[in-house]
């Protein structure tokens, strides 16, 4: 067996009564307890990214390509259905899905109760997963190219303003010259969490706009486009521009709300804030350790060193006993860290504000990439810091060491 290594084991499973016995246990309590507080952190920070990322995506989709001319009016001048141009898109690596859109201002009535709602029309080409996921009642309709369907998908909130259900009839009001008037049937009621969407937005067929509008079956508002990864998103974007007319533009969801994008990057932030602090407090707490150690077994070193031992091999002996704790501490706070994230995960017990969060529960994403990082990082870390407390073995004389009481 290597010497410095049956040596450290000694010094670890020598006289449990000593002591450095309770500060060892605060070295790995402080690494398990950094470990875990890290995992939650930074699992909790990309879930709520991750979860309202997808819920504004799910709206309007990663990607929109409008006429140049628009502005964020809901009432868009229309761009012809081009066939060629959405197969120039569909070629570029990354993109899942294109659909076409259009939508349009009024005023939604039922029961005596109004609501202003803006209705987006989609056709038989849109991907209906994330409403789906969002569903609370009823079902989302199925549109077809050759026959306007009545039916519409609206939000909880909407619903209970005014106090209907799915199957029950609404009249929606069109504000324009000379104003429209449509009888729609609920289909389905969604509930996605974020209020300026859910406030706002009803789902119905396409062809009830373009028949408003008095546009053709090829006259639309625009294209959007869904990716498969969020991270080349402005790759993308890039290639659609490329890609499209001088007189159409691609704009993905970081520029149309830049205040949500700006404000989960700023979480960013705060994470790495508690990063930095849980290492350094585990690191300073490990430094704390090793010196006691040292102090408690100057005597040892002393010996060693009339033997015959060089520093470098003492210092070995300190280093594996960090590496011995840091190691328990780790495995503790892994499955603390990830235990924790796995009940809230599964069981929601940690409620939210969705008026203020977004999303009614605390979400958790788990990914091993950022859990392995965080594991190495800290090794890493905490094993550079303990450079200094081991360089101290090198100032030991033998001679005082061995008359050190």
């Amino acid at each position: 067996m290597n010497f410095e290594l049956y040596i450290s084991k000694k010094i670890l499973s020598k006289d449990k009564s000593n002591f450095s016995r309770p500060v060892i246990r605060l070295a790995i309590l402080s690494i398990a307890l950094g470990l875990s507080v890290m995992i939650l952190s930074v699992s909790i920070v990309t879930g709520f990214q991750k979860n309202v990322r997808e819920k504004v995506s799910g709206f309007d989709a990663h990607i929109q390509v409008t006429g140049f001319s628009n502005n964020e009016s809901f009432e868009t001048t229309s761009i012809n259905r081009d066939q060629d141009l959405i197969k120039s898109i569909e070629v570029i690596s990354g993109v899942k899905n294109i659909q076409a859109y259009a939508q349009k201002g009024g005023i939604l009535k039922a029961n005596s109760t109004i609501q202003g709602v803006v209705m987006k029309g989609v056709g038989s080409d849109y991907d209906w997963t994330n409403v789906k996921h969002w569903l609370k009642s009823g079902i989302t309709p199925l549109y077809n190219d050759s026959l306007k369907s009545k039916e519409i998908i609206i939000s909880q909130n909407i619903a209970n303003k005014l106090n209907v259900n799915t199957g029950d009839a609404v009249i929606m009001y069109f504000i324009q010259d000379p104003p429209r008037v449509r009888k729609f049937i609920v289909s389905g009621i969604y509930h996605s969490g974020l209020e300026e969407f859910d406030s706002k937005y009803i789902i119905g067929d396409i062809q009830q706009i373009q028949k408003l509008n008095k546009w053709t079956e090829n006259q639309i508002a625009g294209f959007e486009i869904i990716i498969n990864d969020y991270e080349d998103m402005e790759q993308i974007t890039a290639q659609v521009n490329e890609a499209i007319s001088y007189d159409l533009i691609a704009k993905n969801i970081r520029q149309r709300y830049p205040f949500i994008m700006d404000w989960l990057n700023l979480l960013d932030t705060n994470v790495y804030f508690i990063l930095g602090l849980m290492v350094l407090i585990s690191g300073i707490t490990m430094m704390g350790t090793i010196l006691i150690l040292i102090l408690e077994k100057t005597n040892m070193i002393g010996t060693l060193k009339a033997l015959g031992s060089t520093n470098k091999s003492i210092r070995k002996i300190f280093v594996f006993n960090a590496l011995y704790l840091i190691g328990r501490g780790l495995i503790m706070g892994n499955i603390i860290g990830i235990g924790l994230a796995a009940i809230q995960y599964y069981f929601e017990i940690i409620p939210l504000d969705p008026d203020t969060y977004y999303m009614d529960t605390i979400p958790i994403h788990l990914n091993i990439a950022y859990i392995l990082v965080l594991n190495f990082g800290t090794i890493l870390i905490t094993s550079l810091m303990m450079l200094w407390p081991s360089h101290i073995i090198s100032t030991i004389s033998p001679i005082k060491a061995l008359r050190f009481d």
